[in-house]
């Protein structure tokens, strides 16, 4: 065999071994293969004040348990205890009845503290495209955002950006990681 023909196959082999390497497979997913929230990067949760946990009928809900959130000098004592993970539905991007109690007491909090901000993250679970899980991660930061617009806050405190699949709270390829990571987080500036 010439040394033509060995480079050739050489470099076939090669792209052929990181195109497959690259691509990503459809895990078992719900019976509708509905794009929705592949693989994702692992990331250390280094805010260890939020604990995860089942509310009425089965919701997940999320709460600040950190004491020192009651006592800062920021103002922000009003909102201790008040939930700052929304958790969405499959494919879905509307804002649940049991969120708004917790957005409506956001709101207030952001109203009569106009200098205060907020980023608002939107994430997706595992399944579908990447490109397809950012624009539902946006969405879904997006109807928070609109929520909250309605309720009286200034589009100026809002910032709304998506994380897509990227950043899991729950590593799992079953139904409840997939729930815990469909989800928006209000952040604090």
């Amino acid at each position: 065999m010439s040394v033509t023909k060995l480079g050739k196959f050489a470099v076939i082999g090669l792209s052929a071994a990181w195109i497959a390497g690259c691509s990503t497979t459809a895990t078992d997913t719900d019976s509708s293969t509905v794009a929705e929230d592949a693989n994702s990067t692992e990331q250390a949760n280094e805010n260890t004040d939020q604990a995860f946990g089942a509310g009425q009928d089965g919701a997940m809900t999320s709460v600040i348990v950190d004491e020192n959130a009651a006592t800062n000098d920021n103002g922000m004592d009003s909102l201790a205890g008040v939930q700052t993970v929304f958790y969405f539905d499959f494919d879905k991007s509307i804002v649940r009845p049991e969120s708004r109690e917790a957005l409506a007491k956001h709101a207030e909090y952001l109203v009569s503290h106009p200098d205060a901000r907020i980023v608002l993250e939107g994430h997706a679970d595992e399944r579908g495209t990447r490109e397809y899980n950012m624009a539902l991660g946006e969405r879904r930061a997006k109807a928070i955002s609109r929520y909250l617009t309605i309720q009286g806050v200034a589009a100026s405190q809002i910032e709304t950006v998506s994380f897509g699949e990227e950043v899991p709270v729950a590593f799992g390829h079953d139904s409840n990681a997939w729930q815990l990571n469909r989800r928006v987080e209000v952040r604090y500036e």
